[in-house]
C-alpha cells in the first residue's frame, strides 16, 4: 500500500502557524516552535502507518490524536489524510467546534 499524502487545510496551517508565532513571541525564540513541528511531524508519521489510530469525533467521519496540550483533527480516505484543525486543548473547546462546523 502507498503511503498516504498528509494535506493540511487552509484552517489548521493558520492555527498551527498562530500556535507557532504565539511561542516565538512568548520565549522570544523559535526552539520550542521547532520542538512542536518535530512532534507534530512524527504524529503525522505514525498516522500515516494507520490512519485509524485517532479517536472517532461527533464530526462527519472526523479523528483526533493528541499530542500533550495539543490535538489534531484529520480525516482519511484511500489517498489522503485531510488535516482540518491543529488545536491548543488549553482553549474554548467551543471555539474548535464553531471552526468545525464551518470547516467540515
Amino acid at each position: 500500500m502507498a503511503q498516504l499524502k498528509i494535506v493540511w487545510t487552509v484552517t489548521a496551517v493558520n492555527q498551527r502557524n498562530s500556535i507557532f508565532k504565539y511561542w516565538n513571541e512568548r520565549n522570544k525564540s523559535t526552539l520550542y516552535s521547532k520542538k512542536l513541528a518535530g512532534k507534530i511531524k512524527e504524529r503525522l508519521s505514525l498516522l500515516q502507518q494507520n490512519p485509524n489510530m485517532g479517536k472517532p469525533t461527533t464530526f462527519r467521519d472526523s479523528r483526533t490524536i493528541s499530542m500533550g496540550h495539543y490535538s489534531i483533527i484529520y480525516k482519511f480516505n484511500e489517498f489522503q489524510i485531510i488535516v482540518s484543525a491543529f488545536w491548543d486543548t488549553r482553549q474554548d473547546p467551543k471555539k474548535l467546534i464553531e471552526i468545525l462546523k464551518e470547516n467540515l
